[in-house]
């Protein structure tokens, strides 16, 4: 009897590796994924090298480097060690945050749509945060922190205990659909409370954009644990995201204990996904487009997957980021607005190639 080996993208685990769908991606052997890889971490030195040197302000190359070698406390050392470093700090960690969390999300989930808003972080994150402003008047982005990843963490919870209500436990289908409904209700609820009091909208509006502008190294200190916890979370779970991809009554037959691999998989996306919506917003469509192109790098497997992603989505963000700081002087772009603007028609063109898409 023939075996078919096209079957459903989302569902072809490493175990299919070898087969015709392997030969189509990048890079084909380890060596070279190792190498691309190095590769594209050199360019991700670049880019975090440009976020520091470029901005509303021009700073020559020279300045820059004595600001971080040997600052004197002039103004344009200030900016550099003050406001672009702790920035340039936050893009990779929000970056990395939603890359791996994305691929995570859609390796557990078995869905290759999902990103941070399936499981209700971002609707989470932002009822908290509106919330907190509306009955605490609360006002400064190092508050917002708290409040944002409580909200996420709690949201994320819920739905993960509705999807498992019922025969089979959290199966991709009922987490997603959970995800929905109760993305929906948050959203409806955040909006009730904004139609209340204009003064909440004002203040909530200049976070909910999405951006790493305003953010200082307070910030980053409080989210730094959070996104060290949950990027070693996120790799450990590479051997299990493999095997989960098999189904789960295969999983099990291996020896895969379902229900502890799925729940380590998908704490690491409540602590990663809650850290990084908490400390930059809400930013679309990274944790989404980067997995995509990293399985058309590297091929299904999980273990390649997690590193590239780690690698790729921080590029991306802090890549719009500058972009948008030199497009718009002395203002801004918002890096949420740019990572929107490019992701939506890059992920069309991924999903029409379906070479592209496959997961």
């Amino acid at each position: 009897m023939a075996v078919v080996v096209d079957a459903p993208p989302v569902d072809r685990p490493v175990a299919v590796v070898r087969t015709r769908r392997a030969r189509r991606t990048l890079l084909g052997s380890g060596w070279s994924r190792a190498g691309g890889l190095l590769v594209a971490t050199g360019v991700l030195v670049l880019v975090a090298l440009c976020s520091i040197a470029f901005g509303s302000k021009s700073i020559s190359m020279g300045t820059v480097w004595q600001a971080l070698v040997e600052a004197d406390g002039s103004n344009d050392h200030l900016i550099v060690r003050s406001l672009r470093v702790p920035r340039t700090l936050l893009g990779l960690g929000v970056g990395i945050s939603l890359g791996l969390a994305g691929a995570v999300m859609q390796g557990v989930t078995r869905n290759p749509l999902a990103d941070p808003g399936i499981l209700g972080v971002d609707a989470g994150a932002s009822l908290a945060v509106v919330v907190a402003i509306y009955t605490l008047d609360v006002t400064t982005l190092t508050a917002y922190v708290w409040f944002a990843f409580a909200g996420a963490a709690l949201a994320s919870v819920v739905v993960y205990l509705l999807g498992s209500m019922g025969r089979g436990g959290a199966t991709p289908v009922k987490l997603a659909l959970a995800g929905a409904a109760l993305s929906a209700l948050l959203t409806s609820l955040t909006s009730a409370v904004l139609l209340l009091d204009v003064q909440t909208l004002d203040q909530f509006r200049f976070w909910v954009v999405g951006s790493l502008a305003g953010r200082d190294g307070d910030v980053v200190a409080q989210v730094a644990p959070f996104l060290v916890v949950g990027v070693v979370l996120a790799l450990l779970s590479a051997r299990s995201l493999n095997t989960l991809a098999l189904g789960d009554d295969v999983a099990r037959s291996l020896g895969q204990r379902v229900h502890l691999a799925r729940g380590l998989a998908a704490l690491s996306i409540v602590v990663l996904c809650g850290a990084a919506t908490a400390a930059a917003g809400p930013v679309a469509f990274v944790g989404l487009t980067v997995p995509h192109v990293a399985r058309a790098i590297c091929g299904p497997d999980y273990r390649w997957i997690l590193p590239w992603s780690l690698v790729l989505a921080p590029t991306l963000l802090l890549g719009a980021d500058v972009i948008g700081r030199l497009i718009a002087r002395p203002g801004e772009v918002q890096v949420g607005i740019l990572t929107a603007f490019v992701g939506a028609p890059f992920f069309i063109a991924l999903v029409r190639r379906r070479k592209l898409a496959d997961v």
